[in-house]
């Protein structure tokens, strides 16, 4: 018995085709790194952060472009976190309640331990070294 023809793609179903893989890629990178996540996802150098005191004790503070979370402790002491999310790479954007969240796919942190408190993130934020010097912040190697 002969197997039933298939007629050949038309070019408007070709194109069509390529024109949703296109539009499909473009959504992936921009899950996996189209909100600013070039780069490493900590400072490889040190970084001024400004004025250590814009940081109220027993809050925190996102250094978007740095790539930097700093919370300060109820008793003034310091800790950075990458905000670069574990999950796909995107950078986090807000920090409220204590929970730093991520746009790309919903993971939350705690905003005074980098620890995952909602996936699909699994991996904790990594620590940043960071230090108050003559009132101001600095985060990176050697801070």
């Amino acid at each position: 018995m002969p197997s039933p023809s298939v007629p050949p793609a038309s070019r408007r179903t070709v194109l069509r085709g390529a024109a949703l893989a296109g539009a499909a890629g473009l959504g992936a990178t921009a899950c996996t790194g189209g909100t600013g996540s070039k780069g490493p996802a900590t400072p490889t150098a040190p970084v001024d952060l400004g004025a250590a005191d814009a940081i109220p004790a027993g809050g925190a503070k996102l250094f978007r472009e740095q790539r930097v979370v700093v919370c300060r402790s109820a008793q003034g002491e310091y800790k950075a976190f990458s905000a670069v999310c574990t999950h796909a790479g995107c950078v986090v954007d807000k920090i409220e309640d204590g929970k730093i969240s991520c746009p790309c796919h919903g993971s939350k942190f705690d905003a005074a331990t980098g620890k995952v408190l909602q996936g699909p993130a699994g991996a904790p934020l990594p620590s940043v070294p960071v230090k108050a010097d003559g009132g101001k912040l600095v985060a990176g190697p050697e801070a």
